[in-house]
């Protein structure tokens, strides 16, 4: 179902993880079951690396990594007088490769 996936993007759709399941295989000639073992694999990959702390940079694409950010205080939208606290956190971020933007441009 190629054109499913190829009809959302023409639309503008969110690409969901069957989409791109079913790109990668007509891509590489394999089979579904194939290809999202192959992106679970790469999933978990980068998750587990993220996870020690370290990055993951592929050329042209862009690079994963860990920011650690700060507690801080912050004011509860329900009830604008209460302040609350919001724990520091480590929260993955990606920044684009230099490809990546030319191919969105």
């Amino acid at each position: 179902m190629l054109l499913k996936a190829r009809y959302r993007a023409v639309r503008g759709e969110l690409m969901n993880k069957a989409d791109l399941i079913e790109v990668l295989a007509d891509q590489t000639g394999s089979t579904k079951v194939d290809a999202a073992k192959a992106l679970d694999a790469i999933v978990d990959a980068v998750s587990g690396e993220l996870a020690k702390g370290g990055s993951v940079s592929l050329v042209g694409f862009g690079t994963f990594s860990v920011r650690h950010r700060a507690a801080r205080d912050g004011i509860n939208p329900q009830n604008p007088t209460q302040k609350i606290h919001i724990p520091a956190a480590n929260v993955p971020v990606f920044k684009a490769g230099k490809a990546l933007k030319a191919a969105v441009n």
